[in-house]
């Protein structure tokens, strides 16, 4: 068995930052971590800076990427924005959209991003009509993550209709199978493979009927995959559903099955103290996605409030505004500050756990995102030196990475013990930039 030797200059071993740390690698897991290791040893690979656990991005929509830039030209709403995005939807092909989702995994490689959720949607041809291959999109989503270098958890949407009671309008026929049992028929076809999870996903509560959800829960639970849903984004939603089924869609979700530990909802931000204790209580998982809210002024969810109730915390980039893990995490403790007037809210530790280890566990990877024995060998290093970090101690780098880092400043990143980026370059994907903007520009009028 062949082993490989990483040393790590300063490492984050939760919750402490430890000087020489030496990690060996074998069939793509660390086999040992040994501290106080001063200088490399003969053969073994330097990571020179803070190294983290390889982070875990647990929301993500590829196609959004190509919006950057474009919706943020004057005002509008979450609605608004939405018109933008189904004109971009209608324009991918399973080819461009291959090109696409490589160009924005390899950026998030370069942002220290190891395993990405991704709450897929865009399932057929124009107009509704099924490719040749059902499943053609999801699979050019996988390729795409497999050639970028990261793991990906295919969270494959059903979508189904436009409101409560409204069939799906002409941009969503992409989206909609027609029934949760045909989403279920079809999802079925998608295997696992190595680097790959297949989950499910509701796309909201006004997506799928009520009587179709338990179909979406059985599927995943019968597989023991994750589920995740878009949840409360939008007070405009809670007061359909209200008005549709006189509760919250959070009840809604408990009553039909929806809830529990394999389950995340996504931003959670407009809840009630029942839906807060309902999450909890269930130990549904909260996603955070702080640069995406704040973009389209959807408000700042309960974080503090939920994670108190039981609701385990994961971090994700969502609508790409930005991709940058620590942004999320230090977005999410920095609105929390707005809002109360008072600091402190999560540690630096806890924050970096967010977006790592419970990241992967809400993806179906609870063998990610530490730097220990048996884990899988996912690394993201840090600059210490950079115009950002430089100046405090490397005993405070959490600290550093979570307040003053970015995803400029990630040097090197390995995955299942595989250099994917080296001093700031993708291994693969040599010029991202030019990736990203070729991908996108093909998609312009």
């Amino acid at each position: 068995m062949q082993v490989t030797s990483y040393w790590l200059e300063h490492a984050w071993l939760d919750p402490v930052v430890e000087p020489g740390v030496l990690v060996e690698v074998a069939d793509g897991r660390i086999s040992a971590v040994r501290t106080g290791v001063e200088a490399p040893p003969p053969g073994a690979v330097a990571l020179r800076g803070l190294t983290l656990p390889g982070l875990a991005n647990a929301h993500s929509h590829a196609f959004h990427r190509a919006l950057r830039g474009t919706v943020q030209v004057g005002s509008g709403t979450f609605w608004t924005w939405r018109e933008t995005m189904y004109a971009v939807a209608a324009r991918l092909t399973p080819e461009s959209y291959y090109a696409l989702a490589r160009a924005v995994y390899a950026e998030m490689a370069l942002a220290g991003i190891t395993a990405v959720g991704e709450f897929h949607y865009l399932h057929h041809a124009p107009g509704g009509t099924p490719y040749a291959d059902p499943n053609a999109m999801g699979e050019a989503l996988i390729a795409a993550a497999a050639d970028a270098g990261i793991r990906i958890t295919l969270l494959d949407t059903a979508y189904l209709s436009s409101g409560f009671g409204e069939p799906p309008n002409a941009h969503q026929l992409r989206f909609s199978d027609g029934t949760a049992q045909a989403w279920a028929e079809r999802v079925s076809l998608l295997k696992p493979r190595e680097g790959v999870r297949i989950g499910a996903a509701i796309h909201s509560v006004r997506a799928v009927p009520a009587d179709q959800l338990r179909t979406v829960a059985a599927w995943a639970e019968e597989r023991e995959a994750p589920l995740h849903v878009h949840l409360s984004e939008q007070i405009a939603e809670n007061e359909a559903c209200l008005a549709a089924h006189g509760r919250t869609p959070t009840r809604l979700l408990a009553d039909h099955g929806v809830l529990g530990a394999r389950t995340t909802g996504v931003h959670n931000t407009h809840l009630t103290d029942e839906d807060i204790a309902l999450l909890g209580g269930s130990e549904t998982g909260t996603c955070m996605c702080p640069t995406t809210e704040r973009d389209l002024a959807d408000g700042i969810g309960p974080a503090v409030a939920l994670q108190r109730a039981g609701s385990p915390l994961s971090l994700g980039s969502d609508s790409h505004a930005v991709i940058d893990l620590l942004e999320e995490a230090r977005a999410m403790e920095l609105n929390e500050r707005l809002r109360t007037r008072t600091r402190g809210h999560w540690t630096a530790a806890a924050l970096l756990r967010a977006a790592s280890a419970d990241g992967h566990a809400a993806l179906g990877w609870a063998d990610a995102g530490r730097i220990a024995p048996g884990a899988l060998a996912d690394l993201a290093t840090l600059d210490l030196s950079s115009p950002r970090t430089a100046g405090p101690t490397a005993r405070l780098g959490a600290e550093t990475a979570v307040f003053a880092g970015a995803a400029a400043d990630v040097r090197h990143v390995v995955v299942a013990g595989r250099e994917v980026v080296r001093d700031g370059v993708h291994v693969g994907v040599r010029d991202v930039g030019a990736a990203l903007t070729e991908a996108i520009t093909s998609l312009r009028d």
